[in-house]
């Protein structure tokens, strides 16, 4: 069971000031809650450094003109109080999340609603056991799957977006599996509830086209990397029978890093070099940034 978040100690950056963490709270009705007219970040800090933080900070503000959410801050202002948040808390390796949202103007239409904005940050190690990245993940096949593009923002990082991704992750839970892979609306691969997908054979890395699902930060850094140690990457349309044409099966995110997957289901996966190799690179790059 996933610790509370409520009773902790620290600060949070709450409308440009900051607050104590147990008293950052909003109303009940509240438009964000209510309507999910919200939308958020997940970044790092590798010892007092955020991981390409403007470019995290950039989609955060993306994705509130997705949802027609005007931030009343700019991306310095965002980013400053992130790495105050880190100050103020005394960490350096931690878990950062902006989030933007409108208040408690209510009515399924809210244009003139208030948008709010939060910056919390926290210790939170890697989104999985240290056993499970040594050995891989197993994940299984969710019933739940991403939308048409017709239907929802996919480009923006949404909170009503991980509904059906709660719903997929608790559900390979309570089978005993790590997480679920989720389909499309064309029953094409995708992704998991959290993370972009990879799989290996030989010398090239396969992965599918986001077009209705994230294209990762983390994803895009991974096949930059991969590509730098001479992987050949294709982009394209996957579905569930062409996983037998892949020995090797990894995950990335900016909680899950790179994972490897030791089974889908009954197909099973090694948790070979190769994976290793980019996981090596990916930690080593995270924990020497220097940009922003």
């Amino acid at each position: 069971m996933a610790d509370s978040m409520e009773n902790r100690d620290g600060l949070i950056w709450f409308d440009g000031e900051f607050v104590d963490w147990k008293n950052a709270n909003i109303h009940i009705l509240n438009h964000g809650l209510h309507y999910a007219s919200s939308v958020f970040e997940g970044e790092r800090s590798y010892s007092g450094k955020i991981f390409k933080v403007r470019e995290h900070t950039e989609r955060l503000f993306n994705s509130a003109d997705a949802l027609d959410l005007k931030i009343p801050y700019s991306v310095d202002q965002i980013i400053d109080a992130s790495y105050q948040s880190l100050k103020l808390n005394n960490l350096e390796n931690a878990y950062i999340r902006p989030i933007v949202w409108r208040g408690s103007e209510m009515g399924v239409s809210a244009p003139d609603a208030q948008v709010h904005c939060a910056i919390a940050v926290w210790e939170w190690p890697s989104y999985f056991t240290p056993e499970e990245i040594l050995k891989g993940i197993k994940v299984t096949l969710s019933e739940w799957k991403r939308p048409s593009p017709e239907t929802i923002p996919c480009k923006a990082k949404a909170a009503g977006l991980y509904m059906i991704c709660t719903l997929a992750k608790q559900k390979a839970e309570s089978k005993g599996f790590s997480d679920a892979l989720m389909l499309d609306y064309r029953d094409q691969i995708a992704e998991t509830t959290g993370a972009n997908i990879f799989f290996i054979s030989d010398n090239e890395i396969h992965t599918p086209i986001p077009d209705c699902f994230l294209d990762g930060i983390t994803r895009r850094t991974v096949i930059e990397i991969a590509k730098d140690h001479g992987f050949k990457i294709v982009e394209r349309s996957m579905f569930i029978d062409d996983l037998k044409d892949f020995d090797q099966c990894f995950i990335t995110g900016t909680a899950a890093e790179v994972t490897p997957v030791c089974a889908i289901d009954d197909q099973e996966f090694i948790v070979g070099d190769e994976i290793k190799k980019i996981s090596a690179t990916y930690i080593d790059l995270v924990n020497n940034w220097s940009g922003d």
